[in-house]
């Protein structure tokens, strides 16, 4: 049987808008609070910036190029691009209809969204006058078009106000002109409006436009709205011919701000002429244009979700747990040496983690620290510690990868920062992303050199280690100490050691070791031993992974995968994937951990990893998986897969249709695997603390 039929794959791009309609399906949730549902609908318009951003653009570039290649589904990029139109704009109509429920929910509460400048009473409109005067009307620069002034450069995801004018006294038919001025993003995205009760709020754009007149004074306006308009921000770096990565994506950033247009929104209702004028200086197609019934670029509403005075509309913010084994203010070397400790975020605190570079930084007998940089925060402790252990005369190596995507800028700033400070810094290696997330501390000891090593699936980033749901380990494994100093001088050098004791790199041999352990529970399961995978993972598109799970479900491989995002296997179609059944739990935090366990015939071997089963990650990323082996720890994270599968409140289903269901249950039996988690980790840390025997608990 070819388990590559085309047949037997979701388009990926198709698989994405997917996700981020069960995202979606949050802010429609009547059962969630009020602005946490104001929170997912923002959520998925920034999500699907990026979207088009990159893979619509990418399309895009591909067509122009005239690639035909298929891709994992069987359809070529124009085809691709094609059915993305459809359901992309039925998406967004869907996307508005949300944002219009969810208005009036909010105006019961008294927060009033007004929607027209129009629609404000006169003492409102009297205060939006004054403050267009005082505090919006110095910073703009109205731009108009004519003969000597070309059509401006409109910078990509920017808000913008088109007008058509005439001038006073001239002939409208034949003296219109085109001008425009970019919604300052330097001022708040609304303005509070005076109420004698609850909150009144209005968009910056609609104050703008009402007063658009005071920028034209010599002109009558015909016409005005709104526009905003969506870049190719695929940055295009020949890595082999450029003399200075870090000079070459600085120049890179620039350009995004001025790739080609893919993507323009207008207000529903726009004058058809000024919508000519757009279309033409845009070089968009009807495809690319999206008729907005309500305001354009929806992430505002995280600036409504931080308004004060409506958290009882809110979930009450999580407080991460004391890690047992790791209290405040204890010694990080020596918890580790009594045994690996396992972290689980964001239900246990990030801080250990940042102890851990930190007390590196400044413990006498630290010898060097390396570490990789993903993303980190903009006011990382982490790389603030790095910088302190450079300037206490350690050895300091930091591989940032400054091709981390939206993310160049920062870690930019942040290499130049810890090269100043003494670190050696690598930018990344040629033709590959540094994703895995490392960091070793050679350490003397009375008994010698000891190595202690920190292994993550998710950034070395405070801020999103609140947010996003990861597992790591603490260990001072010889064999593991070795793996990772080996990772380091393969990443700062050409050494590549011949075989590794625990961990598995990508793009080395990373696949071809999943595939091989895939492989070994299909033969199992064929020779009537046990055996299962269940694996974890944010996205799943990999063509030989996705085969091979195939091959192990015909064989009786009972197949259980946890897949937050992307996937492009189909499951549950007949005498190829009967026995795999795929979810996707999309919670109040983000579902980012790694986890994959073979059964191994009644003997469970279980890794954690930094790579997704997609191509990218296990062909063009260094990512490692590493194993846990501890049989406690082991325990518990068997423990956290079996309450994920258990979940039947933000659990969905992938349906052999490609359609995604929640399962319907009496309220005495809903489960959520977060709330579980987070009621977990607080009474781990209470009988921590009752008890001296914490060694359980790790």
């Amino acid at each position: 049987m070819d388990y590559r039929d085309h047949e037997y794959f979701t388009n990926r791009e198709l698989s994405w808008v997917h996700f981020n309609g069960r995202v979606l399906s949050e802010a429609e949730d009547k059962e969630l609070l009020l602005f946490e549902r104001l929170k997912f609908l923002s959520i998925t318009s920034s999500n699907l910036d990026e979207f088009f951003m990159v893979r619509v653009a990418s399309l895009k570039d591909m067509v122009h190029a005239g690639y035909t290649k298929k891709d994992i589904a069987g359809l070529k990029p124009s085809e691709q691009l094609k059915l993305l139109y459809g359901v992309l704009h039925e998406f967004v109509d869907r996307q508005y209809r949300t944002y219009k429920s969810l208005k009036e929910e909010c105006a019961k509460k008294e927060l009033i969204m007004i929607e027209k400048h129009e629609d404000m009473s006169a003492e409102q409109a009297a205060y939006a006058d004054r403050y267009f005067i005082s505090d919006i009307y110095p910073v703009l620069t109205p731009m108009a078009v004519d003969s000597s002034r070309p059509f401006p450069l409109i910078k990509n995801k920017s808000l913008n106000i088109c007008a058509l004018l005439i001038k006073k006294g001239k002939e409208k038919e034949k003296h219109q002109e085109f001008a425009t001025v970019q919604v300052p993003s330097v001022l708040p995205r609304f303005v509070k409006l005076p109420s004698e009760s609850g909150t009144v709020v209005i968009r910056l754009e609609e104050v703008i436009e009402r007063n658009i007149s005071k920028l034209f004074s010599n002109y009558d306006i015909l016409g005005s709205a709104p526009f905003r308009i969506m870049r190719n921000a695929d940055l295009t770096i020949e890595e082999e011919e450029a003399e200075d990565l870090l000079k070459e994506i600085e120049k890179q950033i620039r350009k995004r701000q001025w790739g080609e247009a893919i993507r323009l929104e207008v207000e529903e209702g726009i004058d058809r002429r000024l919508l000519k004028t757009l279309k033409k200086e845009l070089k968009v197609t009807d495809d690319d244009i999206y008729f907005i019934d309500g305001p354009l670029d929806l992430t505002f509403l995280m600036k409504i979700y931080g308004l004060p005075g409506y958290e009882k509309y809110k979930i009450k913010a999580l407080t991460p747990r004391e890690v047992p084994g790791l209290p405040a203010g204890c010694d990080v070397f020596e918890a580790i040496r009594g045994g690996d400790i396992l972290l689980h975020h964001p239900y246990q605190s990030f801080t250990p983690v940042v102890d851990f570079i930190e007390q590196a930084a400044r413990d006498k007998d630290v010898l060097a620290i390396k570490q990789t940089l993903y993303r980190v925060s903009g006011n990382s402790p982490i790389v603030k510690a790095l910088a302190e252990a450079a300037e206490n005369g350690k050895q300091v190596t930091v591989l940032v990868e400054l091709k981390a995507r939206f993310d160049e800028e920062n870690n930019i700033v942040w290499a130049k920062m810890l090269e100043q400070a003494g670190c050696h810094v690598i930018y990344g290696l040629v033709g590959l992303k540094t994703h895995c997330k490392i960091a070793l501390v050679v350490r003397r000891e009375e008994d010698g050199i000891r190595r202690y090593v920190h292994l993550g699936t998710g950034n070395y980033n405070d801020a999103t280690a609140k947010l996003y749901t990861d597992m790591g380990l603490l260990t001072c494994s010889e064999m593991t100490g070795e793996d990772a100093t080996a990772v380091f001088n393969m990443l700062s050098g050409y050494s590549e050691p011949m075989a590794w004791n625990k961990l598995s790199l990508a793009p080395l041999w990373l696949k071809k070791r999943l595939l091989k352990l895939i492989g070994r529970e299909r033969d199992n399961a064929l020779a009537g031993r046990q055996s299962s995978i269940r694996a974890k993972m944010n996205s799943l598109c990999d063509p030989d992974i996705i085969a091979a799970l195939y091959e192990a479900s015909c064989a009786g491989v009972e197949i259980r995968l946890m897949v937050r995002g992307i996937c492009c296997l189909k499951p549950g179609i007949e005498g190829v994937s009967d026995r795999i059944r795929v979810y996707s739990i999309v919670g109040d935090y983000l579902e980012h951990a790694r986890i994959f366990i073979f059964d191994n015939d009644g003997d469970p071997e279980i890794f954690l990893s930094s790579a997704d089963w997609m191509p990218r990650n296990l062909e063009r990323r260094v990512e490692i998986m590493f194993p846990i082996e501890d049989r406690q720890l082991k325990s518990r994270v068997m423990h956290v897969m079996d309450e994920q599968f258990a979940d039947n409140v933000k659990k969905h289903e992938l349906l052999p249709s490609g359609e995604y269901v929640k399962p319907k249950v009496p309220e005495a039996e809903r489960f959520s695997c977060q709330n579980s988690f987070m009621l977990e980790a607080a009474m781990m840390e209470k009988k921590k603390k009752s008890s001296r025997d914490t060694r359980v608990w790790r």
